[in-house]
């Protein structure tokens, strides 16, 4: 299986973002910084999710989750997707959120020192029977309050394997597993996570909650 790792990255503004992208390589960084500060701080630039939009079209694999949903952890999600030339139909699934030990984040040095890990586990579906091979899916971790919990980091630990999907995401009805690093300020925690790139969810993303 090829792995779709970006590079190691903490930055204390909040950001957006499932992302579905087209990868057959392998690549590696350093953590950096966006400040000078090692804190991170809770943005409230993140809007609020609303269910009150309309549906995305229907997409091969049945009808899509309108922008908007609330779901709880362990409900799927069906998305059309696009990248380069591929484009189908997939089920993301929140299976569970998970805290992670402060040592998992050794390999970032003094930047993750006042961060706790956060651990998105996904179940990806192709529902459309479409190639969708070595394309990537993550989620935006969430806090307490439903918004954005002020730390980007992104990368792998031994705990977290962020995994592109396999060669043979060509069938309908074949899966993967993956999982998206997260992090929040010690004494806070992830416990949401939503989807809301591309058309409607941009504003109107797709959640899900503990």
């Amino acid at each position: 299986m090829t792995h779709a790792r970006g590079p190691l990255f903490i930055a204390a503004i909040a950001t957006a973002g499932l992302v579905l992208s087209a990868c057959g390589s392998e690549t590696s960084g350093s953590a950096t910084p966006a400040t000078d500060s090692t804190t991170p701080t809770t943005s409230s630039s993140a809007e609020e999710p609303t269910t009150e939009s309309s549906a995305a079209p229907v997409a091969a694999g049945g009808d899509v989750t309108a922008p908007g949903t609330k779901l709880k952890v362990g409900a799927r999600a069906v998305i059309p997707v696009t990248s380069g030339d591929k484009s189908g139909t997939i089920a993301v699934t929140l299976t569970a959120i998970e805290a992670g030990a402060k040592e998992d984040l050794a390999k970032f040095g003094d930047k993750a020192k006042n961060i706790t890990p956060f651990y998105l586990r996904l179940k990806v579906e192709n529902l459309s029977g479409t190639d969708l091979s070595y394309t990537s899916v993550a989620l935006r971790g969430l806090g307490e309050d439903g918004k954005g919990t002020g730390v980007i980091i992104s990368g792998d630990t031994p705990k977290c394997d962020s995994t592109s999907a396999p060669k043979t995401f060509k069938a309908a009805g074949e899966t993967y597993e993956t999982c998206t690093l997260s992090g929040a300020p010690d004494g806070s925690k992830v416990s949401g996570a939503e989807y809301n790139r591309s058309g409607e969810y941009v504003k109107s993303p797709v959640t899900w909650e503990s």
